[in-house]
């Protein structure tokens, strides 16, 4: 046990689903996987495990902020022998050519969080996806004709904030979330794949957005290309 999981070792998958919001980690376990079983519960922080397919795949939150997705990214990583993290999560889409319930599929991510500087990497290092993972996940999305973009998503270290975050998008980011830095840093660090996979679930462009009711169960296509993901890695043996 870690000091924020229960678990055993050997209760986590090698692929591991983390949603932001511990109702949507149980959403994914009770309509998606067979036979799911708790293993973790500390703090409200949902960890299922069952299978998909006939392959074992975990679902766990993240929480909030690169901060909890940093604990619990590090502690999968390194004490439990996880493999592949996929965030599946909601962002707020910075271009006008994203739309509500869009999928984004996150190949780098930039930040203004000071979490990089806290660990032993390189002053140039580039928050980056797993090509592997990223290549199953578009070709998920073009199997079943489900609207995405892959590009540069901005990991705010702030919800709440006076600077204007659509400047982001001169940077070249196409949407904004808060936890996409912290996972593929760990993934460097660790030598593990990790991907991130976005709904748009608001749009600072447009002003639309969706109710947190649909932000937990509205979202499945983006679940079903993470899980469709997670039985090829199986397939793959890696």
């Amino acid at each position: 046990m870690t000091p924020h999981i229960s678990a055993k070792k050997g209760d986590f998958a090698k692929t591991v689903l983390m949603p932001g919001d511990p109702k949507r980690s149980k959403f994914i376990a009770e309509n998606f996987l067979e036979n799911p079983v708790l293993v973790n519960d500390v703090r409200g922080v949902q960890g299922y495990t069952g299978t998909y397919k006939g392959v074992p795949v975990s679902v766990m939150a993240s929480g909030m902020g690169m901060p909890s997705m940093g604990i619990y990214s590090y502690e999968l990583f390194k004490f439990y022998g996880v493999e592949n993290i996929i965030r599946v999560g909601s962002a707020g889409a910075l271009v006008d050519y994203l739309d509500l319930y869009d999928i984004v599929i996150a190949d780098t991510a930039c930040t203004d969080s000071n979490m990089i500087s806290s660990f032993n990497v390189n002053s140039d290092f580039v928050p980056t996806a797993d090509k592997t993972l990223l290549d199953l996940a578009v070709l998920e999305c073009e199997k079943n004709n489900h609207p995405y973009k892959v590009g540069k998503v901005f990991s705010s270290d702030c919800f709440y904030s006076d600077k204007n975050t659509l400047d982001r998008a001169k940077e070249g980011a196409i949407a904004v979330e808060m936890e996409t830095t912290a996972l593929y840093l760990n993934a460097s660090i660790f030598g593990k794949r990790a991907l991130t996979i976005l709904t748009i679930s608001d749009s600072l462009v447009s002003g639309k957005e969706t109710t947190s009711a649909e932000r937990q169960t509205a979202f499945t296509d983006m679940m079903t290309v993470a899980l469709e993901v997670a039985v090829k890695m199986d397939g793959k043996n890696v």
